[in-house]
């Protein structure tokens, strides 16, 4: 006679068939081909499945509360992780995605499981919670599920659901701050710690100068600021990146389209891509960034979110008005990643040099700078800066494209000179009326299609050999081409 199904396995199927699609859809990022996905995303279920029947057999601690652990789609990506960590040990590493490998070997990698309090602030502000509390966030915010399905799911009432998802955020605000607070760090950052509550309770707070800046280099404390900023709508994906780390926010992406197609709003799950050509499976196959800053997915938004909250002001060498992000410019107009606006799953990458950019999309893949990147482009009316060399040294430019989404992107500029500068602007030119809304570590300022960058105070000398570096979020529609005819001081800049 066959073994009647116990309750556990009732349970733990019905889990698979809500939580497969999940787990697939990342470890797809983390692979080479759908097979490799599938043997990934297997392991890694029946990992996470071990974890979880362990968390809930572990003695209970008091007040009658059990050992805290994720809710149950994040603690099976985590397993994902988990699983490609220990093929990348083994002999399995070459069915991994490259720049996952770089970053397991990282020290990114090691923050997600190192010690405890050292852990990305999300991911405890998460494990803190109540297992219902943290599921209803991780499903609404990052799984991007209607509050009506949600709601079904956890056995809510679902004219409650809106209400009770802001107390959720709230609590997730509230664990996060401790977590912050708990958190080994300097006594600049602890300098801050109280001062980065207050000013990320309203949207109207001021952020101080210093602060702002503080913000532009410190990764744990804007980590922070991303988690306690709820207003905004970048909670979605300072939740992917600090639980999942690598491929965080281009699995937001995917389970946002996802959700789209469940809800008849999408395509077909196999239709081309519109730049490309390619089916979705073979486009959407991310690479992710080798900047450190944004190794892990989580910094392509955190940054994002800390420029946000920085105060307005700056000038320029154009026309346009010049705005100061980080010392920081914020342009109404221009969306930031959240649940809607993301980087998309084919085109949140970083490139491998400046003429080819390894996103899914690239494109102008295989297409060079049709005008020559010289003097002769620079931008019209643009004076140097009062503090500028008059003649422009010799240099190379890199423009590393962080980060896309359907309407956006996150960009990177490094520069690297042959001589000594005291001061410094950067110009080049868009192709397809890109605009740049928000920049850091620079002012900006946009004439047409021409955007001239300018040195902050803080960043203004450089040495020889030295390289200078700044990012920004702009806007695209139709195309995303790399932008061509750089500049340093009035002089030509090569790329590569």
């Amino acid at each position: 006679m066959p073994d009647l199904p116990t309750p556990q396995d009732a349970t733990e199927a019905a889990l698979f068939s809500e939580c497969w699609d999940a787990v697939l859809s990342y470890a797809d990022l983390c692979t080479s081909g759908s097979l490799t996905a599938n043997q990934l995303a297997t392991e890694a279920f029946a990992l996470g499945m071990r974890e979880a029947r362990a968390a809930g057999s572990a003695p209970v601690r008091g007040a009658g509360r059990r050992a805290p652990r994720l809710p149950m789609i994040p603690l099976l990506l985590t397993a994902v992780r988990t699983t490609a960590a220990e093929w990348e040990a083994s002999s399995l590493g070459h069915k991994l995605d490259p720049d996952l490998r770089l970053w397991l070997n990282s020290d990114n990698a090691v923050r997600y499981t190192g010690p405890p309090l050292q852990r990305p602030v999300a991911l405890r502000g998460l494990r803190d919670m109540q297992e219902a509390d943290a599921s209803l966030l991780w499903l609404a915010e990052v799984e991007a599920l209607p509050l009506p399905a949600v709601a079904r799911r956890l056995g809510l009432d679902p004219a409650a659901a809106v209400q009770e998802l802001d107390q959720v955020r709230g609590l997730f605000r509230d664990r996060c701050h401790r977590a912050h607070l708990d958190t080994p760090m300097d006594a600049q950052c602890r300098s801050y710690a109280r001062l980065l509550d207050a000013v990320t309770r309203s949207p109207a707070a001021d952020t101080p100068q210093d602060m702002s800046r503080h913000l532009a280099t410190c990764v744990r404390c804007a980590e922070a600021a991303a988690c306690l900023r709820l207003h905004g709508g970048g909670l979605p994906a300072a939740l992917a990146g600090g639980v999942i780390g690598w491929g965080g926010l281009a699995y937001l992406e995917r389970r946002r389209r996802a959700a789209e197609v469940r809800l008849g709003a999408g395509g077909p799950a196999n239709a081309a891509d519109p730049e490309t050509g390619d089916p979705k499976e073979g486009a959407g196959r991310t690479r992710v960034l080798r900047n450190s800053l944004l190794a892990t997915a989580v910094l392509l938004s955190v940054l994002a979110l800390g420029v946000s909250m920085m105060p307005f002001g700056g000038s320029g060498d154009d026309s346009a008005a010049a705005q100061d992000d980080r010392q920081p410019v914020s342009d109404p107009s221009l969306s930031l990643p959240s649940a809607d606006p993301l980087p998309s799953a084919s085109a949140a990458t970083a490139p491998t040099s400046p003429s080819e950019t390894r996103t899914a999309t690239r494109p102008d893949r295989g297409n060079p700078d049709p005008e020559p990147q010289g003097s002769s482009s620079s931008a019209p009316g643009a004076t140097p800066s009062a503090h500028a060399s008059s003649a422009a040294p010799g240099c190379h430019v890199e423009y590393d494209l962080d980060s896309q989404w359907s309407d956006g992107f996150q960009a990177t500029v490094t520069v690297t000179t042959t001589k000594a500068l005291s001061d410094w602007r950067v110009s080049w030119s868009y192709r397809d009326g890109q605009q740049v809304g928000q920049m850091w570590d620079a002012s900006v300022s946009q004439n047409g299609s021409r955007v001239t960058a300018t040195a902050a105070d803080y960043n203004k000398s450089v040495a020889a050999g030295g390289t200078l570096s700044f990012g920004f979020l702009g806007s695209w529609s139709g195309k995303n081409s790399a932008p061509y005819a750089f500049t340093l001081n009035g002089g030509g800049c090569r790329r590569g």
